[in-house]
């Protein structure tokens, strides 16, 4: 029988299933694949021309991909954010969930955002949410993306 090796991390032997929703023994290290959101981030140089060209009376999810700048329009109702084929709007990344956020528009209401059992969470403003009010030229980010929302 082989010998089970000691932790290098606390030189212990004993090893138990790690748990998603409980801290292990090693204290409450991040696991995540790629850089959480910063909170001093500045805005982009981009947005106030996006939200030049926009028509009047309209909410948008805008974001740079890749040196191009993506606009989504938002409608009345849900608005379902994720990796899967019948997202509204689809983040193909390993960073976002297969249903990862929702967006609900009402008539005469703020914008609110619902984390849809995502992984990784949703941040607003560079703080982590389940769910909460977007108004115009807030931060949203899913996984890698960084979207804002531009109400024309």
């Amino acid at each position: 029988m082989d010998r089970l090796p000691d932790c290098p991390r606390c030189g212990g032997s004993r090893f138990q299933r790690a748990s998603l929703f409980e801290h292990g023994p090693h204290g409450s290290e991040s696991t995540l694949e790629f850089d959480a959101p910063g909170r001093t981030r500045e805005r982009p140089d981009w947005l106030e021309s996006v939200r030049d060209g926009l028509p009047g009376g309209g909410r948008c999810l805008a974001m740079e991909d890749a040196g191009n700048v993506d606009v989504f329009p938002l409608e009345l109702g849900w608005t379902r954010i994720g990796r899967s084929a019948t997202a509204d709007l689809r983040l193909d990344d390993p960073s976002v969930s297969r249903r990862h956020a929702l967006i609900v528009w009402e008539s005469g209401e703020s914008l609110r955002i619902l984390d849809d059992r995502s992984l990784n969470g949703i941040f607003v403003n560079g703080l982590l949410a389940d769910w909460g009010t977007l108004l115009d030229g807030d931060e949203l980010s899913i996984g890698r993306y960084r979207l804002f929302l531009i109400e024309a």
